[in-house]
């Protein structure tokens, strides 16, 4: 075999994947997986570790792969990552980037590995937690973020409380489509988590029903803000609020809980106005519900502009998205339901103040794009409505409130908040919350902050980086 080149990963083509909601990727089989494990260099310095944002000690499994330690491969996934049945189909693969290989050929398939590891190696592993420190600790949101700190808090003993608006966990891993990840694959995960001491309280809303400064008084004596940003950020043009116009997230969960109220009949003619990875997911979802429909993603800038992910923008030319590119919403036609949206052609103009090209409107370029149902994709804020102000929250660019300090500490003293642009960054920004809430007590409690224990109840298990690494590659 050609160690340059990847053992190809198997998906299912055009015509079968649009008809339905079933995974695209498929998985390696055992021989496959120990092949491209075998391609794996074990580097010294391995650089997929660094780029990526839980420090994923991928390079061990790729090499326990290809030794066929299916059994380590497993536990050495799950040591690092609690949410693995999950990141194994979803996860954008930063690691990959940052793979020498890729220098020389095609990088490891780490993500198929992650998948495959779980996959053929013993996998059915519980968590076990350290001695209680009859300590406890609440986390507001139950998304990603939350998940893992939660998570990282309850192997060290403490006792953790996860207050979530909704009737269930998971955040915006409830959004991700089908033919992505499958029904039960959170489930799968979270019972991996029974022995340990975190309580999910879900139908409570932060600001209403209590607030973090609330918790502390209640005894809690640390508080993660971890609720994300998943208000959905508006066009601010007429017609936005007509019938039929649709904002991307509760779109997609209203599509995973059941999409028969949204789509109703066939030849839908569906708009998206986005060019991230929810956009994305929003175009390729509505194509397999349009029933015989078009499906066209709107965006202001052009294709080289687009912040979804490549795998993301070849899926969507795959399965007949019509990317419309330099035009940018001005209206949304119709009286008791969208007939149409008004768009005029953008050009690039001077850069500005950033270096970025700014774009301009042409004068006299209007045009309709006949459709009747538009999906809105530009963006979430922060839902912080009833929290005091004297947190002074910091708001990152893709807008989750942030702790102003290194450590993530609000300006309540015990109240720390922040958030991630993805699964994967969300849980290396609540692992890296957890260990700052661990400084925090270990301070106040006068002992010596602990680096996160092995979850399977052995000995600490040591970094993932040796020596001489720089920061990681990734930005949180």
């Amino acid at each position: 075999m050609d160690r340059y080149e990847r053992v190809p990963i198997a998906e299912e083509n055009r015509e079968e994947r649009i008809e339905k909601f079933a995974l695209i990727t498929q998985p390696y089989t055992l021989e496959e997986a120990v092949l491209e494990g075998q391609r794996c260099l074990d580097c010294a310095m391995p650089y997929c570790v660094q780029g990526c944002p839980i420090t994923q000690d991928c390079r061990g499994y790729n090499v326990l792969i290809g030794l066929r330690d299916f059994d380590g491969a497993a536990r050495l996934t799950l040591r690092d990552n609690p949410l693995s049945t999950v990141l194994c189909k979803t996860c954008y693969h930063f690691c990959e980037d940052d793979c020498i290989m890729s220098g020389r050929g095609v990088p490891i398939a780490i993500r198929q590995l992650k998948r495959a590891a779980l996959d053929f190696g013993k996998s059915d592993l519980m968590y076990v937690p350290s001695k209680p420190k009859s300590v406890r600790i609440a986390v507001v949101g139950a998304g990603p973020t939350g998940l893992m700190a939660a998570w990282d808090l309850g192997i060290r003993g403490y006792s953790v409380t996860v207050f979530e608006s909704e009737p269930f966990v998971g955040g915006q891993i409830n959004t991700i489509p089908r033919y992505h990840l499958e029904t039960d694959d959170l489930d799968t995960d979270l019972a991996r988590w029974r022995n340990l001491d975190i309580t999910f309280v879900g139908g409570k809303r932060a600001g209403a029903d209590y607030t973090p400064k609330s918790l502390l008084a209640e005894g809690y004596e640390a508080v993660l803000v971890s609720v994300g940003a998943s208000k959905a950020r508006e066009l601010g043009i007429p017609g936005e609020h007509l019938p039929g116009v649709y904002h991307a997230l509760p779109f997609l969960l209203a599509i995973n809980k059941g999409p028969q109220g949204l789509f109703g009949r066939t030849n839908r003619h569906v708009v998206v106005i986005g060019a991230g990875d929810v956009a994305l997911d929003a175009a390729r979802s509505a194509r397999r519900l349009s029933g015989g429909g078009d499906v066209s993603l709107v965006y202001r800038r052009g294709p080289e502009d687009m912040k979804a992910t490549e795998e993301e923008k070849e899926g969507g030319e795959i399965e007949g998205i019509r990317y419309v590119f330099f035009r940018a919403p001005k209206a949304i036609l119709g009286t008791e339901h969208v007939e149409g949206l008004v768009v005029e052609r953008t050009e690039h103009g001077p850069p500005d103040a950033k270096g970025r090209r700014s774009l301009v409107v042409v004068p006299n370029s209007e045009e309709t794009i006949p459709c009747d149902m538009i999906v809105v994709a530009v963006g979430e804020v922060a839902d912080v409505d009833g929290f005091e102000p004297d947190y002074d929250f910091k708001f990152a660019s893709m807008g989750w409130p942030e702790g102003k300090t290194e450590e993530w500490m609000t300006d309540v003293e015990g109240v720390f908040a922040t958030g991630g642009r993805s699964v994967v960054h969300a849980m290396g920004a609540g692992g890296r919350a957890a260990q700052a809430i661990e400084e925090y007590l270990a301070k106040k409690h006068g002992r010596t902050p602990e680096p996160r224990p092995d979850p399977f109840g052995g000995p600490t298990p040591p970094p993932p980086r040796p020596p001489g690494y720089g920061g990681p590659t990734w930005t949180p």
